[in-house]
């Protein structure tokens, strides 16, 4: 039995499965508050639990793997649209997550350091762990994301498979993340600051809704290359 074939003929399955994938991509958002006492500089030093850096590494692991499932599940559709951006929107995603893998890799490494009680020999390495996850986590979470939703923004908007106000939101909020990316990355402001949430946003909403509606609605049913393949 051909799977890609099948799945190249199940648009509602497609678009239900990526649906929650999407949803499944924002379980990492309280990493935020978890990994809060990390940036604590004498982190190393104290003796708090370690459970929280944890929980907040699997929330991660399991983003990145979701962030993979989302591009491999459409691509069947996309690719109808444009296939050299659908293998580029699989190959973002790959990067992306290995980004993600490779933060959480730091932090594992900052609780090991923690964990063997090394005192202040370790402080130094620590701190610097940590300004390695911050690093990739601009890198991975905020820039790849920028590339993927203006992919995934052109596809939608020409194939007119969603609402084209979504696809426009998409091809809106990337740039908008982007020059907060750029801001950050030469410390013209902190990863805190207030213009860098409101350029979040946009992307945000994109997101959380594109998964809401491919849960709900799915795919429209007269967009051009789902036409081609029901006639097919």
């Amino acid at each position: 039995m051909n799977i890609n074939h099948g799945l190249e003929n199940s648009p509602r399955k497609i678009s239900l499965v990526a649906g929650i994938l999407y949803l499944l991509t924002f379980i990492s958002v309280p990493t935020l508050s978890l990994y809060g006492p990390v940036h604590d500089p004498n982190y190393i030093l104290g003796s708090e639990p370690d459970t929280n850096i944890l929980i907040g590494g699997i929330l991660e692991i399991i983003v990145a793997l979701a962030g993979i499932g989302t591009a491999l599940v459409l691509y069947p559709i996309l690719k109808k649209q444009n296939q050299i951006l659908a293998l580029g929107l699989v190959s973002i995603r790959t990067l992306e997550a290995s980004t993600i893998l490779l933060g959480v890799a730091f932090l594992l490494s900052i609780v090991t350091l923690h964990q063997a009680n090394l005192g202040i020999d370790a402080l130094v390495t620590g701190q610097a762990l940590v300004a390695l996850y911050d690093r990739i986590f601009l890198l991975g979470q905020s820039f790849m994301p920028v590339i993927v939703d203006l992919i995934l923004g052109y596809i939608f908007f020409k194939s007119q498979l969603i609402p084209r106000t979504l696809s426009i939101l998409a091809l809106v909020g990337a740039p908008l993340l982007l020059s907060s990316d750029i801001l950050v990355f030469f410390g013209v402001i902190g990863r805190f600051d207030s213009y860098v949430v409101i350029a979040t946003i946009p992307v945000a909403l994109f997101e959380i809704s594109l998964g809401i509606w491919l849960i709900a609605r799915g795919f429209n049913t007269n967009a051009p290359i789902l036409v081609k393949m029901k006639s097919n």
